[in-house]
């Protein structure tokens, strides 16, 4: 089993849930249609991976996140979170109506920073994420359509969040294609203090 870093502490996750089209800009860029309800989907605990590739059978897209791990129902602390995406596949399988896990689920298709004690003030976390120390996408709680805390109420309507699980809470706008030998650095932020700083190279 997969584990992260939780406040020193390694912890296995039983699954990480997704966020689907959270943040307007991002709907727009892909050409998709503002959902009525909030959209998820999982990515099972092999999923997690401390190895970025920039292909896997395709070329696989990034997504940063702000991801939040679950204790005792409540969210307990957050860290930056890339989902990876087979994005052509996944039009595919939209194209088809049928499920994204196959895009979405893969092993290798979710990498995560450590993750630090939730700061009082959740609505000013932010992220940040710059490829060779270029930025490409940033944003925050105040531009999601569905915060964190609704997110955590939405899930106990339907699903148990065990403890470690993690949650991923939809990406800005700026995503685009992995390429081999770039240098990702993801960083949240409280305000203008970052919390926590992580960089992957691309494989």
């Amino acid at each position: 089993m997969q584990t992260v870093i939780v406040n020193g502490q390694s912890v296995t996750p039983s699954k990480v849930v997704c966020i689907g089209r959270n943040y307007v800009a991002h709907i727009e860029e892909l050409g998709n249609e503002i959902p009525d309800q909030m959209v998820v989907f999982n990515k099972p605990n092999s999923a997690i991976s401390n190895t970025l590739y920039s292909s896997l059978d395709e070329p696989l897209h990034y997504e940063g996140e702000l991801a939040f791990v679950v204790k005792s129902g409540k969210l307990a602390a957050v860290g930056f979170g890339l989902d990876l995406t087979k994005r052509t596949l996944q039009s595919k399988l939209k194209e088809k109506g049928l499920p994204w896990e196959r895009a979405k689920a893969f092993d290798g298709a979710a990498l995560f920073s450590e993750f630090v004690p939730l700061p009082s003030g959740v609505d000013e976390l932010s992220l940040r994420l710059t490829i060779d120390n270029e930025l490409r996408q940033a944003g925050g709680v105040s531009l999601m359509m569905y915060k964190p805390q609704t997110i955590l109420q939405e899930l106990a309507k339907f699903t148990t969040l065990e403890d470690g699980d993690i949650i991923m809470t939809g990406t800005p706008k700026g995503v685009g294609v992995v390429n081999a030998g770039e240098c990702f650095k993801g960083q949240v932020l409280t305000g203008k203090e970052v919390l926590i700083s992580t960089s992957w190279i691309a494989k």
